[in-house]
C-alpha cells in the first residue's frame, strides 16, 4: 500500500489519509458527548428554536420607516442689511435653496387597524412618511400624534391583512431575562438581535423628560429607533429608543421605553392626538444625603419642592418651597422620577394625599390634580 501511495499526487494522498482515518476512528457525533453535555446541547437547541419562533411571529409586524424632511436653505446674515438698503430681496444671493433630508428608522404595528408605534425623533418634522412592511408592501404613513416628552409617536397606515404584535407587561420583566430586538439596524431591515434585560428603571439618563428605561445588551444600532423589544412570549415589552456609545454603534448598552409607559401613551395619541399629563405645580429636586446635610433636612430621600407656582394645586393645598415630599397616596417617594411619573399618570381631577416634611414637622395635604399647562408657544412649562 505504501509503495502505491508514493505514486499519488499530494491532493490524492491527503484524500486517502483522511478517508483511512475516518474508517479507523469511531463516529463522534453523539457518542462523544456525556449525558450532561447532551442535556446542555438540547437546552441550547431549544433556546435557538425559541429565538427563531419569536423572529417568525414578530418579524412581519416590524416596519421600516423612511422619512423626508424639508430643511430651509441657508440665509445670509447680511440679508436684513441688504433688504433695508435696497428695499427688496435678492433670493439668489441672500438665501440658498431648500433641501430634502432623508432618514430611516423602525416601528412596530400594534393593531390590525394599522397603528404603528415608533419614536418621535424618527418622524419629527417629516413632510413625508413611508412605511415598508417585511413583505415589501409600502404605505404612506399619517402621523396621528407625538409625545416629545417620552419620545413616542403613532403613525397610521391603511391596508388589509396587517400583522401586529400584542402588548406585554414590562413590569413583569426580570433582570437577566432574555429579550429580542428587531429593526432596521444601520438601514438593514429585519435585523434580529438577542440579549438580556441588563437593568430596569433607568432614569436621569437625559434622553427624555419622563424616563424609566429598560436597559438591554441586545445589539441596538442607529436605525433600530422605534423598533420593538419583545420577550420570549413574542410580547411587546419595550420600544427601542437610544444607545449609550462612544463609537456611535452598539456597545451593549441600549435603552427601551417600557410597555407600561408606551402603551397608555400610544392609546392617548390614537384617541386624542396628544397626551394630557397631571400637574401639581412644583419644580422638583431629588433629595440625597449631601442635600439633606446641607439644608438640615429631616429625611435623606424624597423630593424637595425647589419652587412652587402660586394658585396651583400644591400651593392651594398648603405646600411651600423647601418642603420635602415623601409619600404620594400612601406610596413612598424616594426619587424625583418616582414623583414625576406619579403626577404625570394621575387622572385629571383626581384627589391625592401627600405626606411631606417642613423642617422636622411631618405634615399631610390633599390636593386635586389638574392638567399640565403649556406656555404661549404650546410647550409644556417647567415642573410637574
Amino acid at each position: 500500500m505504501w509503495a502505491s501511495l508514493r505514486k499519488l499526487g499530494r491532493v490524492e494522498l491527503l484524500l486517502v489519509l483522511v478517508v483511512s482515518a475516518g474508517l479507523s476512528c469511531p463516529a463522534v457525533a453523539q457518542e462523544g458527548f456525556t449525558p450532561k453535555e447532551q442535556q446542555a446541547l438540547a437546552a441550547a437547541a431549544d433556546l435557538s428554536t425559541a429565538f427563531a419562533a419569536v423572529a417568525r411571529v414578530v418579524g412581519p409586524a416590524v416596519v421600516n420607516i423612511s422619512t423626508t424632511t424639508v430643511v430651509a436653505g441657508y440665509t445670509s446674515p447680511l440679508a436684513p442689511m441688504l433688504r433695508e438698503f435696497f428695499g427688496r430681496d435678492f433670493p439668489g444671493m441672500m438665501r440658498g435653496p431648500d433641501r430634502e433630508v432623508h432618514s430611516l428608522g423602525s416601528g412596530v404595528l400594534v393593531s390590525a387597524e394599522g397603528h404603528v408605534v415608533t419614536n418621535n425623533h424618527v418622524v419629527a418634522g417629516a413632510t413625508k412618511i413611508q412605511v415598508t412592511l417585511a413583505d415589501d408592501r409600502e404605505f404612506e404613513g399619517k402621523l396621528l400624534g407625538a409625545d416629545p416628552a417620552t419620545d413616542l409617536a403613532v403613525v397610521k397606515i391603511e391596508g388589509g391583512s396587517l400583522p401586529y404584535v400584542r402588548w406585554g407587561d414590562a413590569s413583569r420583566l426580570q433582570v437577566g431575562e432574555w429579550v429580542v430586538s428587531i429593526g432596521s439596524s444601520l438601514g438593514l431591515a429585519q435585523t434580529v438581535t438577542a440579549g438580556i434585560v441588563s437593568a430596569k428603571g433607568r432614569s436621569d439618563i437625559g434622553i427624555t423628560g419622563y424616563e424609566d428605561f429598560i436597559q438591554t445588551d441586545a445589539a441596538i444600532n442607529p436605525g433600530n429607533s422605534g423598533g420593538p423589544l419583545v420577550n420570549l412570549r413574542a410580547e411587546l415589552v419595550g420600544i427601542n429608543t437610544a444607545i449609550a456609545s462612544q463609537s456611535g454603534g452598539s456597545e451593549g448598552i441600549g435603552f427601551a421605553i417600557p410597555s407600561n409607559i408606551a402603551q397608555p401613551i400610544a392609546k392617548q395619541l390614537i384617541e386624542e392626538g396628544h397626551v394630557t399629563r397631571g400637574w401639581i405645580g412644583i419644580v422638583p429636586r431629588e433629595v440625597n444625603k449631601r442635600l439633606a446635610q446641607r439644608f438640615d433636612l429631616a429625611v435623606t430621600s424624597g423630593v424637595l419642592v425647589r419652587a412652587i407656582y402660586r394658585n396651583q394645586p400644591a400651593y392651594e393645598a398648603g405646600l411651600r418651597a423647601g418642603d420635602v415630599i415623601v409619600s404620594w397616596d400612601q406610596e413612598e417617594i424616594t426619587s424625583e422620577s418616582d414623583l414625576t411619573r406619579k403626577v404625570a399618570d394621575a387622572a385629571i381631577g383626581s384627589q391625592v394625599e401627600l405626606v411631606y416634611y417642613r423642617g422636622r414637622q411631618r405634615l399631610t395635604a390633599v390636593l386635586k390634580v389638574t392638567a399640565k399647562p403649556v406656555d404661549p408657544q404650546g410647550r409644556p412649562i417647567q415642573g410637574i
